[in-house]
């Protein structure tokens, strides 16, 4: 009989601790950087996971790794944060609800931009539209500035110029409509250079641009 299996997800959908393969892989498959990690005891697993990805990420052999080994390979080293960057950020009240958002110096704090209360939205409707903001104001400035969000799903919908959400388009989200349908459209219509990174939230805390409305 197969020994027990547990494996740990610092970085991936759902962070956590999983007792199988299965569970562990919708967590890490298709999510970039992913930190993940067996362990063959429930305590061991705990510590680790406590302990966080840097302790024990790439370690040893035990790496939850039956596929996608040389992906996860990729993801080995540390990441650094690049202070010279905008980091986002979005305020909300209820998911939909009213949204705000703003974009920050990384290394500074301060605010560089700033919108809202849009009157109805979702949290990554609000990434997504920060993270469009932020390419502009930088193309404007001539600048190729990282830009940090902690929405996976919003960067790859800039990524993809599309969004994929169930909100529906009616009075009350016409505000928020409005503004996607232009950042869609500047999307389509400009090119840049900018990295776009996902924050590793586990591993460095809070991005600098939260609202603490957790």
């Amino acid at each position: 009989m197969a020994k027990q299996k547990y494996y740990v997800v610092w970085v991936g959908n759902t962070p956590g601790i999983y007792t199988s393969w299965n569970e562990c892989r919708v967590q890490v498959e298709a999510f970039k950087d992913a930190k993940y990690k067996s362990f063959t005891s429930k305590e061991e697993a705990a510590q680790a996971y406590k302990d966080g990805w840097t302790r024990h990420y790439g370690k040893s052999s035990t790496q939850a790794s039956e596929k996608g080994r040389s992906a996860a390979s990729s993801a080995n080293t540390t990441a650094v944060i690049d202070y010279n960057s905008i980091s986002v950020d979005v305020g909300t009240k209820g998911n939909p609800g009213p949204i705000e958002y703003r974009g920050v110096d990384t290394k500074t704090g301060e605010v560089i931009f700033a919108h809202g209360p849009v009157q109805n939205g979702t949290n990554n409707l609000g990434e997504f539209l920060a993270i469009v903001h932020s390419l502009a104001y930088l193309k404007k400035q001539g600048s190729n500035k990282t830009v940090y969000s902690d929405s996976q799903t919003a960067l790859k919908w800039v990524r993809e110029k599309k969004v994929a959400t169930t909100l529906e388009r009616n009075e009350s989200t016409k505000e928020v409509w409005t503004l996607v349908d232009r950042a869609l459209q500047w999307l389509q219509a400009n090119s840049y250079d900018n990295k776009l990174l996902k924050w590793q939230t586990q591993q460095w805390g809070e991005i600098k641009a939260d609202y603490g409305r957790k």
